[in-house]
């Protein structure tokens, strides 16, 4: 698989082509998943939960993030790499335009932060700086403490309102993608359709232009119960590449999600 960037996912978009990403925290999966064809890999703080233990992203601090991802990119050389910044460590422009250098010097393609009218003065910040940015709305796991649990989004049209505003001014501040996470169906399609970036949906329906799953909830080796939004690909694979292949398959097929992994 040849080098992928920006462009091409950009021309999957304008081509209406789904496309599956994943998360990976080492070599060794990250290559299994390149091999398949994952074209885009996320060096998710969700390691803190599947990697390190712990009951949420909190405790994630940068420089996990930057061992991981240079194990990640060791393994998968050709694939697009999104980093994700991790709790607080890009909310002024110091510590964003610094933290995100370190990602991108650890072999990262895009960073990722959640948040949204909060953040586009950051996210305008690391446009000029020459480092992309992928944006995050909707249930954003790094306020765990502030919700108190992880709620669906967009039940309310306060709430619609909002998330719409948010995708269109986080586009306009220079947000490359854009990940959707655990919002009602209706409401990503509609975001999908109103800004020209990529989204990337996680429990937010089959109408995103790309999907992302944690790459355990994929394979079925999570601690407790997969998330509702997510399937167990090894159940009917032989094997971990077939279990990859499949979710790709699936993906680009339009099978998943389906009704039952999405919110309505």
């Amino acid at each position: 698989m040849k080098k992928i960037n920006i462009n091409n996912i950009y021309k999957f978009k304008l081509e209406n082509k789904k496309f599956a990403a994943i998360t990976a925290y080492d070599a060794t999966f990250a290559n299994i998943f390149f091999s398949q064809g994952i074209k885009i890999i996320l060096v998710g703080d969700s390691l803190g939960m599947t990697i390190q233990g712990h009951t949420s992203t909190v405790p994630v601090t940068i420089n996990d993030i930057v061992y991981h991802t240079k194990c990640v990119r060791r393994g998968a050389p050709n694939c697009f790499i999104i980093a994700d910044l991790p709790f607080m460590s890009y909310f002024n422009t110091y510590d964003a335009l610094k933290n995100s250098t370190k990602l991108m010097q650890s072999g990262a393609n895009m960073v990722k932060l959640e948040g949204g009218m909060e953040v586009l003065d950051i996210v305008n910040k690391l446009n000029i700086h020459s480092i992309p940015v992928c944006g995050h709305i909707g249930l954003t796991p790094q306020s765990i403490n502030t919700y108190g649990t992880y709620n669906i989004q967009g039940k309310k049209q306060v709430d619609i309102n909002r998330l719409i505003n948010e995708s269109i001014n986080l586009e306009k501040a220079g947000v490359k993608l854009l990940v959707l996470e655990c919002i009602i169906r209706n409401v990503s399609k509609i975001i999908t359709k109103k800004i020209n970036i990529p989204t990337i949906g996680i429990g937010s329906g089959p109408d995103t232009d790309g999907q992302i799953l944690v790459m355990h909830d994929i394979l079925g080796v999570t601690c407790g119960k997969i998330p509702s939004f997510a399937k167990n690909f090894l159940l009917n694979s032989s094997g971990v590449s077939e279990a990859i292949k499949l979710y790709i398959q699936e993906v680009e097929d339009g099978i998943f999600p389906n009704i039952k992994h999405s919110f309505s």
